[in-house]
């Protein structure tokens, strides 16, 4: 009878161990659909014409795949070349904005300075400026330096704005990494520069990882500089360019849909190569925190 007893009390507990653990990954697997959805809804828009998404088939499977919205859309949509232009723009950014934010971020952590506090602040006060606030000046500033209509009428903003936030997930990363392992390298005879290059900067993978996501999210998304500074044709980015495609007579709503889904494949594939070093960041934020 005792073991009898044990049994059941035993099944008892491992149901109510089962029943919280199914209702979770019943609320993650409802949650990932509803996540997923828009991504699916969009790729199977961009197959279908006018007719078949105003007759009532907008949610649903294409009737008829319409490979040709993507054809049209890389062709005669100028797309191949918008896209281009939005790859330049956004890695010279990720790459200058990664440079700057490493090594500012390295200089105020470890290097010892009066103004460094006072640097550290001047920068983080750019979180509090509105982008939108700035769009007259820069534009002011742009035209005076002869600036507008060229790659750099948008690096130079994207890149400034990416300071304040890299900087501060940079700092807060720098601080976890103990300075023992400098030290040791210092005793053996390296220089500043070999100790932030060999020892530093292979530790801060998670953390320039996480700046490059949010850096190229930013840049990669952004419309109204893109839109205000320039004008030509050939150096339109891939948001202007998509946001052209709507005409007056009348706009092809599948060539649309073509457009976003190869502006968001690239969105994509960033996260899916840098998600372990995002995750590997923000541990290490929450271990310290």
């Amino acid at each position: 009878m005792k073991n009898n007893n044990a049994s059941v009390i035993q099944k008892k507990q491992s149901v109510k161990i089962r029943l919280p653990s199914v209702l979770l990954y019943l609320f993650l697997g409802i949650y990932a659909i509803i996540q997923v959805y828009p991504l699916i809804w969009l790729f199977l828009f961009s197959f279908k014409n006018n007719n078949e998404i105003f007759s009532g088939n907008a949610m649903g499977i294409p009737q008829v795949w319409r490979v040709s919205n993507y054809l049209t859309v890389l062709t005669s949509g100028n797309v191949a070349v918008y896209l281009m232009n939005s790859v330049i723009v956004t890695a010279v950014t990720i790459v200058v904005s990664t440079i700057l934010i490493t090594t500012s971020a390295y200089s105020i952590v470890r290097l010892r300075w009066k103004l460094s506090k006072a640097f550290l602040t001047y920068i983080l006060l750019g979180l509090m400026v509105p982008i939108h606030a700035t769009l007259l000046p820069l534009f002011i500033i742009l035209r005076n330096l002869n600036l507008l209509n060229t790659y750099l009428s948008l690096i130079l903003p994207y890149v400034v704005f990416a300071l304040p936030m890299g900087v501060f997930i940079m700092v807060g990363f720098l601080k976890s990494i103990p300075k023992e392992l400098e030290e040791s390298a210092c005793l053996d005879g390296c220089g500043i520069y070999k100790i932030f290059y060999y020892i530093v900067l292979p530790l801060l993978r998670p953390a320039i990882a996480t700046v490059a996501i949010f850096t190229f999210l930013s840049s990669w998304n952004e419309l109204m500089f893109a839109n205000t500074f320039i004008n030509s044709e050939h150096l339109k980015t891939l948001t202007v360019g998509i946001m052209s495609l709507s005409g007056q007579q009348g706009t092809q709503w599948g060539s649309i849909g073509a457009g976003l889904v190869i502006a968001t494949v690239p969105t994509l594939l960033i996260y899916f190569l840098l998600s372990d070093q995002l995750q590997k960041s923000m541990i290490a934020g929450a271990v310290k925190g």
